[in-house]
């Protein structure tokens, strides 16, 4: 599979342009740094993210000597092509003061403060593509085909299968290899949750809506 492309960018007077990089898991702006054509060359041929530092003067790979490296998610820019934004898949934290972020507070952690909800987007995404193109061999497709039933059906396994792993988790006082059992199980159930909203074509959107409206 080949990886993300390079755009066409409008590279300002000083032969620089602008990059937002952003954590793929959550959304969070981690730094704001500029690349130049060496540079973003570089970051396409080697899905880690390399900018131009200005006080060296020369090309910069991100975590060259601290081992946080930028992996390479996507690369956009924005309505006139003179600025970036690069999605990533951070190493450690971003900003040299040892924080996950250049924009948390000082002695902030470097660890991620959310669940990574953000990603679901992407499993989505997915999900809604089969129901439009019901591609052959697809188990996506083929539960969309059965209808509500064969979509409920898996629905219901699901949780029921989760009781199961939590009740075990429990029993074993949450062993490592339990509480994997149960990520696994809540993982089945979330997917195959979304897949009946598919076949509904009801976006999760409304689902979220009646849970913020339930909070407030």
């Amino acid at each position: 599979m080949s990886g993300p492309q390079a755009p066409v960018v409008a590279f300002g007077p000083d032969g620089l342009v602008p990059v937002v990089v952003q954590d793929v898991h959550d959304g969070a702006v981690l730094m704001v740094a500029a690349m130049d054509d060496e540079a973003l060359a570089a970051t396409v041929a080697t899905g880690e993210v390399h900018f131009h530092s200005r006080s060296r003067d020369r090309l910069w790979r991100k975590g060259e000597t601290s081992g946080h490296v930028l992996h390479l998610v996507s690369l956009a820019t924005d309505c006139d092509g003179d600025a970036l934004l690069a999605t990533v898949d951070p190493v450690g934290p971003t900003c040299h003061r040892n924080t996950r972020s250049c924009f948390d507070p000082d002695g902030a952690s470097a660890e991620r403060s959310t669940q990574g909800f953000a990603w679901l987007e992407t499993l989505w995404s997915t999900i809604a593509a089969r129901a439009a193109d019901r591609p052959a061999g697809s188990y996506t497709a083929s539960l969309l085909e059965g209808g509500v039933d064969a979509a409920g059906r898996k629905v219901t396994e699901e949780a029921t299968e989760v009781l199961i792993a939590a009740k075990d988790d429990a029993a074993a006082s949450s062993s490592e290899a339990t509480q994997a059992a149960l990520a696994g199980e809540a993982a089945d159930l979330l997917y195959h949750a979304l897949v009946l909203l598919a076949e509904r074509r009801l976006p999760p959107s409304a689902v979220i809506e009646a849970l913020r409206a339930r909070h407030a």
